[in-house]
């Protein structure tokens, strides 16, 4: 029983989410049992330049280091806002998110070359939390049950977080730094006077993400002068949608 609720709730997560954080997971667990070894998934500009290793630009993103407390944090954060992205102001844009996901993988690569960052995994979750905080900026959060704050902080707490736990905080700063680009290229410059959209998404992936929703056939003509296909306006009985 528990299997099957388990592996419907996996099924009912949307395919990007379930899609990447399968395999952060399945990469860290590798890793964990030995079947991979880190040494051949971490960013490495001359080994992807000279030895042709390009899966190094795909798996820098995957790993979350070795089973333990920072590992968890990584793949509930990422399964979390991912998820909660995809599933809100991305519904029914899914090749839209997945030009995020393009825009933040080639982003924090350029800024790789320069702070010489091995794994951007942990800067891409925090990147998905960012960009969701700015999106929902009355939403009330608590760390712990201690510390209580507006959705915009949360970046800036996970990244204080990193500190108390000796991490690499450049990692969370690249994080940050593209998220806001996202954010401002997406959601702050096209309102501005003169603004217009930067990030366009090719058709190519509108096609294979966002299928043409389904055309409703029109009603067939009908003797009688009744408009078949019209509810009727003096119906009070119809139940009402409130809005979402």
């Amino acid at each position: 029983m528990a299997y099957q609720t388990l592996r419907q709730e996996y099924l009912q997560m949307p395919v990007v989410t379930r899609a990447y954080t399968t395999a952060c997971v399945v990469t860290s667990l590798a890793v964990q049992l030995d079947l991979i070894s880190p040494f051949q998934l971490y960013f490495n500009p001359i080994l992807i330049v000279k030895q042709f290793q390009i899966w190094r630009l795909f798996t820098t993103f995957l790993f979350f280091g070795t089973v333990g407390l920072n590992f968890f944090f990584n793949v509930i954060f990422t399964y979390r806002y991912c998820r909660m992205l995809e599933e809100g102001s991305f519904r029914g844009r899914t090749a839209d998110f997945v030009m995020m996901f393009i825009f933040g993988g080639v982003s924090m690569i350029i800024f790789a070359f320069f702070v010489s960052l091995l794994f951007l995994g942990q800067a891409f979750t925090i990147m998905l939390v960012y960009v969701w905080s700015r999106r929902n900026p009355y939403v009330r959060m608590s760390f712990f049950g201690v510390l209580n704050f507006n959705a915009p902080y949360l970046p800036w707490v996970l990244l204080g977080f990193s500190l108390l736990m000796s991490n690499a905080v450049w990692v969370d700063f690249v994080g940050i730094a593209v998220g806001h680009m996202y954010f401002y290229i997406e959601d702050v410059f096209p309102n501005l006077s003169g603004g217009f959209r930067i990030l366009v998404t090719p058709q190519f992936l509108k096609r294979l993400f966002d299928p043409p929703p389904e055309e409703i056939p029109q009603p067939a003509d009908r003797p009688g002068g009744f408009n078949w296909g019209e509810p009727l306006a003096n119906n009070q009985d119809a139940p009402q949608q409130d809005a979402q």
